[in-house]
C-alpha cells in the first residue's frame, strides 16, 4: 500500500525515521511542522535519493482554529492524502508541571486537546473518502498513572481512549486508525533525562510502526517487550501501587 502521507510533527526524530521509510515503501510525503522551511534539506534529500514528491506545510499543532481547514490546505498545496501520521508531542517538565499552570496546561494542550481536534478533523475527510488511515504516536505513559510523570501520562491517556473511539467509529467507511504506544526514545525529549531504560532509537520505532500498520494491528507497543512490562505495571493492586516510586 502507497499513497501520499502527512506527517504532523516532522521535525521530530521519529518523524524523520518513518519519512525515510515510507519513502522508501513508495509513499509520497507532505512534512508539516511549525518552521516547514528548516525541513527542506530533508526533503530534497528524500527527494533526491527515493525519488518521491515531498512537500513542505506550514503547521502549528497549537492553532487549534485552523485545524478545521487542514486537509483542504493539504489538498491544496499537494493533493489529496491517503495516511495521516500524527507524531507531534511535548514531553514537559514533571516537576515544574505540578506548580506552573503554564507547564501543566502546555503538556494537556499539546499531547490531548490539540491532537484530537486536529486528528477529529482529518478523521472526518477520510471517513467522508472512505479510505486511508491514521497512525497517532501516544505513550506507554498512558496506561497507567505514576507519580513521576501523571500529567504527561494523562495527557497520553487521554489520546489513547480518543484514538479507541475514532478506531471504532471509522472502522465501518475502512479508515484503520492505529494507536503507538513508544516507551523511552533516544530523541531530544529525552536527552538528559534521568532513569530512562530500554532506550529505542527512532529508526526501530519507525520500522515497527510499518510492520504493524502493513498488518493492521489496533495498538502497537515499541520496542515490542512494553507491551508485556505495563502489562505488569497495570496488574498491581492500586493499594500497593500507590506506594511504590515509579
Amino acid at each position: 500500500m502507497s499513497g501520499r502521507a502527512l506527517i504532523l510533527g516532522a521535525r521530530s526524530a521519529i518523524a524523520a525515521a518513518l519519512a525515510e521509510r515510507l519513502a522508501g515503501d513508495g509513499w509520497d510525503l507532505v512534512l508539516a511542522a511549525r518552521r516547514c522551511h528548516r525541513l527542506e534539506p530533508a526533503a530534497a534529500d528524500l527527494r533526491l535519493r527515493r525519488q518521491r514528491q515531498v512537500d513542505l506545510l506550514e503547521f502549528d499543532a497549537l492553532d487549534l482554529e485552523a485545524h478545521a481547514g487542514l486537509a483542504e490546505r493539504v489538498r491544496d498545496s499537494a493533493g489529496p492524502f491517503d495516511l495521516v501520521a500524527c507524531v507531534f508531542g511535548y514531553g514537559g517538565d514533571p516537576e515544574e508541571s505540578r506548580h506552573d499552570t503554564g507547564e501543566m496546561t502546555a503538556t494537556l494542550t499539546t499531547n490531548f486537546t490539540a491532537a484530537a481536534v486536529c486528528l477529529g478533523h482529518l478523521a472526518n475527510d477520510l471517513e467522508a473518502r472512505r479510505q486511508g488511515g491514521i497512525i497517532a504516536v501516544s505513550s506507554v505513559a498512558g496506561d497507567r498513572g505514576r507519580q513521576s510523570n501523571y500529567v504527561y501520562g494523562a495527557s497520553k491517556g487521554g489520546l489513547n481512549v480518543f484514538l479507541q473511539g475514532l478506531r471504532n467509529r471509522l472502522a465501518p467507511a475502512g479508515v484503520h486508525v492505529m494507536t503507538v504506544k513508544p516507551g523511552f526514545v533516544d530523541t531530544p525529549m529525552t536527552e538528559g533525562r534521568e532513569g530512562l531504560f530500554l532506550v529505542a532509537s527512532p529508526e526501530r520505532v519507525a520500522a515497527d510502526v510499518l510492520r504493524a500498520w502493513r498488518r493492521r494491528r489496533n495498538v502497537v507497543y515499541t520496542p515490542w517487550f512494553w507491551r508485556w512490562i505495563m502489562l505488569l505495571v497495570r496488574l498491581v493492586p492500586e493499594g500497593l501501587f500507590k506506594r511504590l516510586r515509579l
